[in-house]
């Protein structure tokens, strides 16, 4: 791929830049630079959600000063960190890969994975759109067309793993992710693929159609943080209070998501209903800081597709580049038995305010948020929701339901409904998902989101 190539040699330049060590001393105190990206909001934990709480400041003092980065994508933090320019980033898992390739054959350069951000164990923080107009019902119809990504980032990842799976080629055009985005809009390229939160932003908008959810992939998908090893070592304790920062702010994302969301949004100009979805209870990502096992046995696998994006891309010494050590020491005790888990810490819950009924299933639990309101309503089902809407017509900021089949939180009205015998109501994040569902079911009937909320609203099953 022409664009590969290009980002490849961009990333070569990176490496040629020298290592100036660490970020230094500045007027005798240390100094951390610390390399994020704001509207990825599955790193808000390590950038702008632990930003702007304050927490890593708090707990470094005054001996201390910290400095915020902000870009785009993971490249240019990667091209800092081997310049020695800093000290701790997040990303996502290719990025990270690409982190590794990059730094683990300079030694002053070497950089280590020390926690996790967010993930979804099935890969939906990475998806596919087309206009929405577009004729386009699966990644397939893609096929020979030209695909907007940003090339060598998460959601570059899945495109190319998904598209080995579909058995297609398509041209793959490098672009930072705005600018994909006016590209899919202006007619520029016939699809979009795209990490958090750009897929749930465009699909918000009515700027493009989801043709692909990444959970159909079935291969965990993450971002995490990593830093350089010589700051490190010279300076644990720094890492140390970073990390307990960063366990400090998934804590308040996770008993305050209403109000983190909302604070995301005000510091990155997304939509709050947008980083609701990602962020927010049952949400797309998970948070916790663990290095779990599923996710570094994704991580080592994806290693293989690392020259697939460009043969520039040498392989990765995945143990080696995993560092749980300063974590555990971070986290305290519960860190194996929290490390094992993968339920969600942010559930939804509470009793259903239409249908009566416990939310206690997260693979039928849905969510309303009404305007005016500072508290989401609990749905204990997608029929239940329904019912919700269109009793509070005009008044609904936003209104969530799970994927029958992968779980995934879509919007319910971008989302493609089915209605089952007895009236109940199906959702799917795609047209293809909502297809396959048919076909093992098929007394189930299409249905428009429209003439759903009127069925639901006349009594169908609650189930």
């Amino acid at each position: 791929m022409r664009t590969a190539l290009t980002a490849a040699a961009l990333l070569l330049a990176a490496t040629a830049c020298s290592v100036s060590g660490a970020a230094g001393d500045d007027g005798g105190k240390t100094r951390l630079v610390v390399g994020y990206q704001s509207r990825t909001i599955n790193t808000v934990t390590a950038g702008t959600l632990l930003r702007s709480l304050g927490y890593l400041e708090k707990r470094l003092g005054d001996r201390y000063t910290v400095e915020w980065q902000d870009y785009e994508t993971g490249a240019p933090i990667t091209a800092k960190m081997v310049a020695g320019k800093i000290d701790i980033g997040s990303m996502g898992d290719y990025p990270l890969l690409i982190n590794a390739a990059r730094t683990q054959p300079v030694p002053a350069a070497r950089t280590e994975l020390i926690s996790v951000t967010g993930y979804n164990l099935r890969g939906g923080l990475n998806m596919v759109l087309v206009p929405p107009a577009s004729k386009a019902r699966t990644l397939a119809d893609l096929a020979g067309t030209k695909i907007s990504a940003s090339v060598g980032s998460a959601g570059h990842g899945t495109l190319v793993q998904a598209m080995e799976r579909a058995k297609i080629t398509a041209e793959v055009v490098n672009h930072q992710p705005a600018v994909g985005a006016a590209q899919l809009e202006s007619g520029g390229v016939q699809g979009y693929a795209q990490f958090v939160a750009w897929p749930g932003l465009l699909a918000f908008q009515g700027k493009g159609r989801l043709v692909y959810d990444g959970s159909a992939l079935g291969v965990p998908t993450f971002h995490g943080v990593v830093a350089r090893q010589a700051y490190a070592k010279e300076h644990p304790e720094v890492v140390d209070a970073f990390l307990k920062a960063q366990i400090d702010a998934t804590r308040y994302l996770h008993e305050h998501p209403l109000e983190a969301a909302e604070s995301v949004a005000k510091d990155t100009g997304l939509p709050a209903e947008v980083v609701y979805l990602y962020n927010g209870r049952d949400g797309i990502s998970t948070f916790d800081v663990t290095l779990k096992e599923p996710l570094l046995k994704a991580h080592q696998r994806d290693v293989a597709y690392l020259k697939r994006i460009s043969p520039d891309f040498s392989g990765v010494d995945v143990t080696s580049f995993v560092n749980d050590g300063y974590l555990r020491k971070a986290y305290g005790a519960a860190y194996d038995k929290d490390r094992a888990s993968t339920a969600n810490p942010a559930a939804t819950t509470g009793t259903d305010p239409v249908c009566g009924k416990p939310v206690t299933d997260p693979a039928t639990a849905s969510e309303l948020w009404l305007s005016g309101e500072n508290a989401t309503r609990p749905a204990a089902t997608p029929t239940c929701l329904l019912r919700q809407v269109a009793a509070a017509a005009g008044k609904v900021r936003a209104a969530y339901v799970p994927d029958t089949v992968t779980g995934t939180r879509w919007f319910a009205d971008r989302s493609v409904w089915l209605k089952g015998p007895g009236g109940t109501f199906l959702p799917f994040t795609t047209q293809e998902g909502a297809d396959a569902y048919r076909e093992r079911h098929p007394r189930t009937e299409p249905i428009a989101y429209a003439d759903a909320l009127r069925s639901a609203a006349e009594g169908g099953d609650a189930r």
